[in-house]
């Protein structure tokens, strides 16, 4: 950081200027132009000790950036809420302008501020937000016992969040609204799902609220974050990875932060959507041709929480051209030489490929690839017992072939 970074990122709370400490204060009117909301712009006086020009954000927000360089050099202010880097403008703003030209002042954020006043640890808590996002990005987490602390996007958003809980038979979920935290109108409501879902009044809280979420220990409907989930989870017509299989070829694919899934021929997206369950910043993009399969994969995504999967039509690998370099790749159908040396190229180095067989040709064409590639070759059969008459016997499924294959 240089002595005297241009950009200052500002954490502000609900008393505005007040609750500044002397540094924040004092860039604030030193500050040539300020950016904020408008409720950030309106926590600041207007008088001779603030004479920045005052600019709200554009829309679309992205033209922000274009204007932000045109200023560098001048004493900018951005107002954020709170902890400007927890879900916040300041981890935007990080990945736009270099480090030595920021300086990021923050204050508690809203998390730590409902944290102390309801008596939650916050290492024992999930901090999530929807402000901007899907509300179906907090399915994965609703698992027993869970606490979760998220940041709502207005008023309506808590019995949106009620109305999900109880639409997976978590109507006993203890809800806590949490509403400007740390100003004069501060306010704290508790109540349950089921209440708040079947309240006849439409109930709307404060746009600016924090919710706290506290999960029965007992749930009935819930999923696990590991992989294999059962195959009634998803929408499909049968032409799917089954649930053991699944989650071996998961394993192997390796899912970390950040990282870019290619599921090739993703059908019902049962691998995709698994991979992105791993990790909130996972990617993944489903190459499939037929519309219904797409359907059911963009359908089972919203479902189980990651609406964010990237659907694309075509086959491969005409259509993989122009798309970023995968860090994994899964093929489950539509076997090929092309297709599989073109991800193989494509493949970033250390990423790791998966390809399944169960017809004799494809069999011989990941035998093919094993031998000259190098790799690991298996062969999974699972059996099942299945009623035989008055008893049980094993029913085997048809054995896959694997092909794993980690580019060095």
């Amino acid at each position: 950081m240089t002595d005297n970074p241009w950009l200052n990122v500002i954490g502000i709370g609900e008393d505005g200027l007040n609750g500044l400490g002397a540094l924040s204060r004092s860039l604030v009117e030193g500050a040539e132009v300020i950016y904020g909301g408008e409720r950030h712009l309106a926590m600041i006086p207007e008088d001779q000790c603030v004479k920045a020009e005052r600019r709200s954000w554009p829309s679309p927000f992205s033209k922000c950036f274009e204007e932000l360089e045109a200023l560098r050099g001048k004493q900018v202010v951005v107002l954020a809420s709170g902890d400007p880097m927890h879900f916040g403008i300041g981890g935007t703003l990080q990945r736009r302008f270099e480090r030595r030209e920021m300086r990021i002042l923050s204050l508690p954020s809203s998390f730590s501020m409902a944290a102390s006043r309801i008596g939650w640890p916050m290492d024992k808590c999930q901090m999530l937000t929807i402000h901007g996002r899907s509300i179906e990005a907090l399915v994965p987490h609703y698992l027993p016992g869970a606490r979760l602390l998220v940041l709502s996007r207005d008023g309506a958003s808590p019995r949106e969040v009620a109305i999900q809980l109880c639409e997976r038979d978590a109507g006993e979920t203890e809800l806590i609204i949490l509403e400007h935290l740390g100003g004069k109108r501060e306010r704290i409501i508790e109540t349950n799902a089921r209440a708040l879902a079947e309240a006849q009044d439409e109930t709307r809280f404060a746009d600016l609220n924090l919710l706290a979420i506290a999960l029965p220990y007992e749930m009935e409907n819930w999923l696990p974050l590991v992989p294999g989930l059962p195959d009634e989870a998803f929408e499909h017509d049968g032409k799917m990875t089954k649930r053991e299989i699944r989650a071996t070829a998961l394993a192997k694919l390796a899912p970390r932060p950040n990282a870019l899934l290619w599921d090739i021929g993703a059908g019902c997206g049962s691998v995709a959507i698994e991979w992105l369950r791993m990790h909130p910043t996972c990617r993944a993009i489903g190459f499939e041709p037929l519309e219904k399969r797409r359907a059911f994969a963009q359908h089972n995504a919203r479902m189980l929480g990651v609406p964010h999967l990237q659907l694309v039509d075509g086959r491969a690998p005409d259509v993989l051209h122009a798309m970023e370099r995968p860090d994994a790749v899964f093929l489950g159908g539509g076997l090929s030489e092309e297709v599989i040396t073109y991800c193989l190229d494509a493949l970033k180095n250390h990423g790791h490929l998966v390809a399944h067989a169960v017809t004799l040709g494809s069999e011989r064409l990941l035998t093919a690839m094993f031998e000259q590639n190098g790799g690991e070759l298996t062969r999974i059969e699972i059996s099942k017992a299945t009623p035989v008459g008055p008893l049980f016997g094993w029913r085997p499924a048809m054995p896959v072939t694997q092909w794993t294959f980690t580019k060095q």
